[in-house]
């Protein structure tokens, strides 16, 4: 079984259009202007009228659903209740490599780029694995490029005949061993030029000049760069009955994915998603805004102006509310009333590290999402967002998995603490689980990222 399911195949392409979190936030916004979504510029005010909207700032993208009923009822429901949000909260970065200022070098013939680790990414898994630069590119006048190149870069393990006790132990020194190369001082040499900038004639010495080509820019219009480096192999399915599904950034584009596809189903009336007049279940009287935020910078902490430490999503809600004619305390009222559910990819039980694992509740691959808990609070879910999290799932017709850490192993946290915090917005920690995570190439049940999809629509319906 190799063929993909029409899910993950959406899935696929999703992630092969994402190299960088400024793609991912550019293709989510593409596909939901695809389906009807406004583009909105945050430095104007944001509209009132029903339908959908998106917004992109840098590599975040915000995109919400005001319904039909709600501004012919003064964005209130009959009982008088304000507006309550849904709020998928995702992240489009992923562990990588980031260029440095002055990336080109040259060493013993080599081209090499000098690049900065970005995040905590399995740095033995990007050896010998054809890489791409990508990014966006900014010129003098402030105007914004986004940039990919082919398969040019690689990261080269030495021999095991240099080396020869490396299978006891291999240590990569970030500095000395983590310069990729991506191109040969001599010119002329088959493949030493990148694919539509060089020729026998030309020989290629700088990677920006690279960029700027790609992007059809003259190299010296180039005054700033965000430039990550992303692994090039089309994601696909494995194993005996092809129940894997392996690619690079399911942490966390599966869950950017999961958001998109639900939202889009709002639209179309597809799937779990669709909101009966804005409004249903426990929210019952008050229209319902789903919203989808897909922050940067979860790899780094979350710190920025994109990130979910900074203002991006609560300005987004309170301009909303404003929009709809919300004042005074209905922005508490409305916070009061909202859930957001925090998705990120969670881990599956290792088979050959189970001892690291809690030694009760052991997460299987093509069992449903999971269900992140953990007593300090490094995942938000409590009773109550457990719950209301069985009750989406059962809606959705999907089962999901409990995943909580091994008291030896300190647990690893999202996006859920972070905003809960920040907006006091009941939250739910959930997501696919993986093997493999922050590794150039994970892997997932070749089902789980469709039941998440499921439960995520169940929740943008109201119930």
């Amino acid at each position: 079984m190799t063929e993909l399911s029409p899910h993950l195949q959406d899935l696929s392409d999703f992630v092969m259009a994402s190299p960088s979190s400024y793609h991912a936030a550019a293709e989510a916004a593409r596909r939901l202007e695809a389906v009807g979504f406004a583009r909105v510029d945050e430095r104007l005010d944001l509209p009132s009228a029903p339908g959908g909207y998106v917004l992109v700032r840098d590599g975040a993208v915000m995109a919400w659903r005001i319904p039909d009923d709600g501004r012919q009822q003064g964005a209130r429901g009959a009982d008088g209740s304000v507006p309550v949000f849904r709020i998928l909260g995702a992240h489009t970065d992923s562990p990588t490599f980031k260029l440095k200022p002055n990336p080109s070098t040259s060493r013993e013939g080599w081209r090499q780029a000098g690049v900065e680790v970005y995040g905590g990414p399995l740095l033995n898994s990007w050896l010998d694995r054809e890489l791409c630069f990508a990014g966006r590119l900014v010129t003098a006048d402030g105007r914004e490029h986004l940039v990919r190149t082919g398969p040019i870069a690689r990261f080269p393990q030495l021999a095991i005949h240099l080396d020869r006790e490396v299978n006891n132990g291999l240590t990569l020194d970030r500095q000395r061993h983590l310069n990729p190369i991506w191109g040969a001082e001599t010119a002329g040499t088959a493949g030493s030029s990148a694919e539509g900038v060089g020729d026998e004639a030309t020989e290629v010495t700088d990677i920006l000049a690279v960029l700027a080509a790609t992007a059809g820019l003259e190299p010296d219009a180039v005054a700033g760069a965000d430039v990550v480096m992303a692994d090039t192999q089309a994601p696909g399915l494995f194993g005996g009955a092809g129940e894997f599904f392996a690619s690079g950034r399911l942490d966390n584009l599966s869950s950017v994915h999961a958001g998109v596809v639900a939202m889009e189903q709002l639209v179309t009336g597809a799937g779990a998603g669709r909101v009966a007049d804005g409004m249903a279940g426990e929210s019952a009287g008050a229209p319902v805004i789903p919203v989808l935020a897909a922050f940067d910078h979860e790899e780094l902490g979350s710190a920025s102006r994109s990130g979910a430490a900074g203002p991006v999503l609560e300005d987004v809600l309170r301009r909303v509310l404003v929009a709809l004619g919300v004042e005074g305390q209905g922005a508490a009222r409305s916070f009061a009333g909202s859930w957001l559910l925090s998705a990120d990819a969670g881990h599956l039980v290792h088979p050959n590290y189970s001892e690291r694992h809690d030694p009760v509740n052991h997460p299987r691959p093509n069992g449903g999402p999971l269900l992140k808990i953990n007593a300090n609070q490094r995942y938000s879910t409590d009773a109550a967002g457990a719950a209301a999290f069985a009750r989406w799932c059962g809606v959705a017709g999907v089962p999901f998995q409990e995943f909580v850490s091994n008291n030896t192993v300190p647990c690893g946290s999202t996006i859920g603490p972070i905003s809960a915090t920040r907006l006091g917005i009941r939250t739910v920690d959930v997501g696919i689980g993986l093997l493999s995570m922050h590794s150039a190439r994970e892997m997932c049940g070749a089902g789980d990222p469709a039941r998440l999809t499921g439960a995520v629509g169940a929740f943008y319906s109201g119930v």
